[in-house]
């Protein structure tokens, strides 16, 4: 029982230190190509909620600077340099605002986070968003990319539902609608059952594959329902990141990379404490697509991002 008492205790004082951390930083254009200067003008700022693969350094804050360490990592990046969502900032000639990244390392679609007991998912991203914003720009673009802690909760004894998952994310969007939100972008998964994380247990790699496949797809046919339910003035745009990883899997020299199965760092020296270790490889990062078992090089993470710049551009000439 005084085991019990300490941990909720602590996890206490983490969630604390995490909404005043936050609070402090949500209070607290450059001659560009045609086609960037075009989008830009489309946009007056971005915001951005998901996990490790957006966040630039909400759980570095929290933990002062703990996780993840540096220098095995980028200045609170889950990664080796920039992420997707900097770089993506940049390409639209917007200047990146920090604090419009509610993204948090270990989220879940719901409530629960990974990474540390009382650090936020995805649906207290969305509740302090709302709370700072009752009422939001509608010129403003708003990125979601999570659910890939959902499924490797099951390291940790948890059952992947993809239809539940999917249901958080519609519920996120909806939310965003709710205060005024118009432009939207909402990311797939990779194939998760190729990860290094998996190693080479195959059996694994087949379920974690099978997860992938399902959320996606249930993804793919709850996107169609929003457009049809809510106004035409919403635009939900859906970014293709599963076919993206598969194209480099197959064909990596065409992306400049000569390893795509395993990663920079092993699992010991990275934030990684659950799966399967990792062999000890030779690395050159911006050949490689994986920079720990679960997180993308910055590499990988700029052709995200040119990925979702492409499907910006082709969603802003057809409305």
């Amino acid at each position: 029982m005084k085991k019990y008492r300490e941990y909720i205790l602590t996890a206490a004082l983490i969630f604390l230190l995490y909404v005043v951390t936050f609070s402090f930083r949500v209070l607290g254009r450059n001659s560009i190509p045609d086609q960037q200067h075009q989008l830009s003008h489309q946009y007056d700022e971005i915001y951005i909620f998901g996990d490790s693969l957006s966040d630039i350094g909400n759980v570095f804050d929290t933990t002062g600077g703990a996780i993840p360490p540096s220098p095995t990592y980028s200045n609170g990046r889950f990664s080796n340099g920039s992420v997707w969502v900097e770089n993506i900032t940049s390409n639209l000639g917007l200047n990146f605002n920090s604090n419009n990244n509610f993204a948090f390392g270990g989220a879940t679609t719901g409530f629960k986070n990974i990474l540390l007991p009382g650090l936020p998912g995805l649906q207290q991203q969305i509740s302090l968003f709302q709370l700072a914003n009752p009422f939001v720009n509608q010129n403003s673009l708003y990125i979601l990319w999570a659910g890939l802690n959902d499924y490797l909760d099951y390291f940790l004894g948890g059952v992947p539902n993809p239809a539940q998952t999917v249901k958080n994310l519609s519920a996120a969007v909806t939310s965003l609608v709710d205060v005024g939100a118009r432009e939207i972008i909402l990311v797939n998964l990779p194939d998760v059952g190729k990860f290094p994380i998996i190693g080479e247990h195959k059996e694994i790699s087949s379920l974690f594959s099978t997860f992938t496949k399902a959320h996606n797809s249930i993804l793919m046919a709850n996107i169609k329902s929003l457009k049809r339910d809510l106004s035409p003035k919403i635009h939900i745009i859906s970014v293709d990141v599963y076919s993206l990883f598969n194209r480099v899997v197959t064909n990596p020299e065409e992306f400049g990379f000569t390893n795509v199965t395993d990663s920079c760092i092993t699992k010991n020296i990275s934030v990684v404490n659950i799966g399967y270790p990792t062999k000890l490889t030779p690395c050159t990062p911006n050949t490689f697509l994986f920079w720990d078992p679960i997180h993308p090089t910055t590499a990988t993470h700029k052709l995200i991002a040119d990925l979702a710049f492409s499907v910006l551009k082709s969603a802003s000439t057809h409305k």
